[in-house]
């Protein structure tokens, strides 16, 4: 082990963490228990870029690898696949959804890529695609969802040319909401909030926002001006709950 580096020195300790002799808590994990550890290595990956943390970059990049070569070595366990078929697989993929770059397919701008892109995957399916909205993860949060769902329907011209409608879209469910809150049916309100949640992640997408990243900004801003709240309280001996409105909204602005 001492004498290899890289990927196939990683690959030699996960062996030997799962093998006879091995930790006793790998040598137990399956792909199911690994999943919630996967997806929390993930946002610290995540984590990591929005802080342009490039020491914790390295960390994270090198643990969501962990995931993939435990996962792999799994596989190899059971005789379906192994860590060079995963790296195999990809690679060749890449190749043939690129033929702009590894063939004599022409596209100049990125949505004639991402067509593209799009057409050879289904191409790659060997079957008939019952939906333009097929191959979204079903496990995806409901906001990446949305946006997914949104870029699909997009690509094959479902969309508005301009924001303008947008606009008029939001200000429509924001009415609707005010109507189903006055008929005080929960199910119909729950389902105009849906809607117009929707329609915010269809106008991020119009202006070119990332709608998961601006509500994660949007969280941590509330969150700091919060605790600056209670900073400021503490100073005096108090509690946020101990303060009127009025004086929690002074405060909060002066944070800004």
């Amino acid at each position: 082990m001492e004498d290899l580096t890289g990927i196939d020195r990683l690959k030699s300790i996960v062996g030997r963490l799962r093998g006879p002799g091995g930790c006793p808590w790998d040598i137990e994990q399956t792909h199911e228990t690994l999943r919630p550890l996967l997806v929390e290595e993930c946002y610290e990956l995540i984590d990591a870029i929005e802080r342009s943390d490039d020491a914790n970059l390295c960390e994270e990049l090198g643990d969501v690898l962990l995931h993939v070569v435990m996962h792999s070595q799994m596989a190899e366990e059971r005789g379906v696949f192994n860590f060079d078929t995963v790296a195999g697989t990809v690679s060749d993929k890449m190749i043939r959804r690129h033929p702009h770059v590894f063939g004599d397919s022409q596209a100049s701008d990125v949505s004639q890529v991402l067509g593209q892109w799009e057409r050879i995957k289904r191409e790659e399916k060997g079957e008939p695609t019952k939906s333009n909205l097929d191959g979204i993860a079903a496990a995806l949060p409901a906001l990446l969802k949305a946006q997914a769902v949104q870029k699909k329907a997009a690509r094959v011209g479902f969309d508005w040319p301009d924001i303008d409608p947008v606009y008029a879209k939001i200000e429509e469910e924001t009415g609707e909401i005010r109507e189903a809150v006055e008929g005080g049916d929960n199910g119909e309100i729950e389902g105009e909030i849906g809607d117009l949640l929707f329609s915010v992640v269809n106008l991020a997408r119009k202006l070119g926002v990332d709608a998961e990243m601006a509500l994660a900004g949007s969280i941590k801003r509330f969150t700091e001006r919060f605790q600056k709240i209670e900073c400021a309280l503490a100073i005096d001996g108090r509690r946020v709950e101990d303060a009127k409105l009025e004086e929690l909204d002074r405060i909060w602005e002066q944070s800004k």
